[in-house]
C-alpha cells in the first residue's frame, strides 16, 4: 500500500487548490489533591480532560485521488504560557503525508503510535476523560505520555467498518539501529453499535538519548524495553456507551519513571522486569445533546522482579466526569478521580497512590482529585 502510494505520487500530476486550517483547544481549571507528597493542594492545572494546543494542518488536492497533507500541533500550559512535550514548538503532532482516497495515508514525523490510534479511544483516558483516569503511571500509553520521533506511519482507509495502521520510528543513532528504536501495529473494527480494536507497540531503550523514537525528556519509564499490547472493545446502547479494555505492559531492566520524585527500584536492589496488566470498565451516558455523565473503574496488578524477590503492588482506580456543553464549542466539566494502592513493601513509590494528574505520588496509599473545568475549541 506504501509502494502504491509513492508511484501515485509520481505519476499524478498537481493540480487542484490547497487548504490551510488554524485550530486548537484551551482547557484550564482548578483542582484539588488530598495528598501530595503528605500535603494536600489547591492549584491551578491546565489541559486535564484534553491537553491545551494550538496548530496547523492543511491540505492539497494532487487529483487522480490523491492528496498531501500536514499537520503541526504545539501542546501549550495555559496556566503559565510555556511549551508542553519538553519545551518543543510542536511536541503534540509535526508530520507530512500523502493520502489516498481508496488505500489510506502515509505520514512522516513526530507521531502518535499505533496502540493511541486504534486502542486508547476505546479507554475513558483516551476518550472523553483525560489524564485524570489513566492507569497507574500511564503505563500502557493509552493516555499519550509519550509520542515516536523520526516515525513513519501508515493508517489504512476505511475497508466496510475495518482500519488497520503500522509505525516504525527510528533511532537516528549512528551504528546502534535498535537503540531506541519503536515499532507498532493496530486495527480496528465497527459494525452497528460494536467496536473493536487492538494494538501492540514495542519500545527499545525508551529514555536512552535524545535522538531517538521515545527521546530523554518524553519517556515516562526508562528501561531496556517497554511493551505494550491489548484489546478492547465499545458497545452503543440508546443513549450509553459501555467499554471494556486489557492491556498488559512489560518493562525489562526498568531504571526509573520521570514523572514523579520516589523511585520505582528498591533500595540496592537490581531490577529485572516491571509488569502491569490493566482492566478497564467504562461508560459515558449522554443524557441530553448537551449533558454527559461518564464514570470508569480501573483494576491494575503489578509485578516488579528484582534482586531480593518479586513485589506484587495492585491498584484500583475510580473515575467520575460530568460535561456541559454551553455551545458547539464551549463547555464546563467536573471531574473525580481515587485511586486505592494495595502496596507491596517494596520500599519504592509503587507502594503508594499516584492518580493521573497529581503532580507527584501519595504518602499513603490513597489520593484523590476533584477538578471544575473550562474548556474552548477553535
Amino acid at each position: 500500500m506504501a509502494a502504491a502510494l509513492l508511484a501515485g505520487c509520481a505519476l499524478t500530476p498537481a493540480w487542484a487548490q490547497s487548504t490551510v486550517t488554524l485550530y486548537g483547544l484551551v482547557d484550564e481549571g482548578i483542582d484539588y489533591t488530598s495528598n501530595v507528597r503528605g500535603h494536600a493542594v489547591w492549584e491551578m492545572m491546565s489541559g486535564a480532560a484534553q491537553g491545551s494546543r494550538w496548530g496547523l494542518k492543511g491540505a492539497e488536492d494532487l487529483g487522480g485521488k490523491l492528496t498531501a497533507l500536514f499537520q503541526l500541533e504545539n501542546g501549550v500550559d495555559v496556566s503559565s504560557g510555556r511549551l508542553m512535550e519538553g519545551g518543543r514548538m510542536f511536541g503534540r503532532q509535526a508530520y507530512v503525508g500523502v493520502a489516498h482516497a481508496d488505500l489510506g495515508t502515509l505520514t512522516f514525523g513526530r507521531q502518535y503510535d499505533s496502540l493511541v490510534e486504534y486502542l486508547a479511544p476505546l479507554t475513558a483516558n483516551g476518550n472523553w476523560g483525560g489524564f485524570l483516569f489513566q492507569h497507574p503511571y500511564d503505563n500502557d500509553n493509552t493516555d499519550n505520555s509519550f509520542r515516536l520521533d523520526n516515525a513513519v506511519q501508515f493508517n489504512s482507509a476505511n475497508f466496510g467498518g475495518f482500519r488497520a495502521g503500522a509505525t516504525y520510528a527510528f533511532s537516528n543513532n549512528p551504528g546502534q539501529v535498535s537503540t531506541n528504536n519503536a515499532q507498532s501495529v493496530g486495527a480496528s473494527y465497527t459494525v452497528g453499535a460494536l467496536t473493536l480494536g487492538a494494538a501492540w507497540l514495542n519500545v527499545r531503550n525508551p529514555g536512552a538519548n535524545a535522538l531517538g523514537a521515545v527521546t530523554t525528556d518524553d519517556a515516562g519509564f526508562v528501561a531496556a524495553r517497554h511493551r505494550i499490547y491489548g484489546a478492547g472493545v465499545n458497545y452503543l446502547l440508546n443513549q450509553w456507551t459501555v467499554g471494556f479494555v486489557y492491556t498488559h505492559t512489560d518493562l525489562q531492566d526498568p531504571v526509573s519513571y520521570s514523572y514523579i520524585s520516589g523511585s520505582i527500584v528498591p533500595a540496592g536492589q537490581h531490577t529485572t522486569s516491571l509488569r502491569f496488566d490493566n482492566f478497564e470498565l467504562n461508560a459515558n451516558w449522554a443524557i441530553t445533546p448537551a449533558l454527559m455523565f461518564g464514570a470508569m473503574y480501573d483494576y491494575t496488578q503489578a509485578k516488579l522482579d528484582a534482586s531480593a524477590g518479586s513485589y506484587r503492588p495492585k491498584y484500583h482506580t475510580f473515575g467520575m466526569m460530568l460535561d456541559y456543553s454551553l455551545s458547539k464549542r464551549t463547555d464546563i466539566y467536573a471531574q473525580a478521580s481515587y485511586q486505592k494502592a494495595i502496596g507491596a513493601d517494596s520500599g519504592t513509590s509503587l507502594d503508594v497512590a499516584y492518580t493521573g494528574g497529581a503532580d507527584d505520588s501519595s504518602s499513603t496509599q490513597r489520593q484523590f482529585v476533584g477538578r471544575v473545568g473550562l474548556r474552548h475549541r477553535f
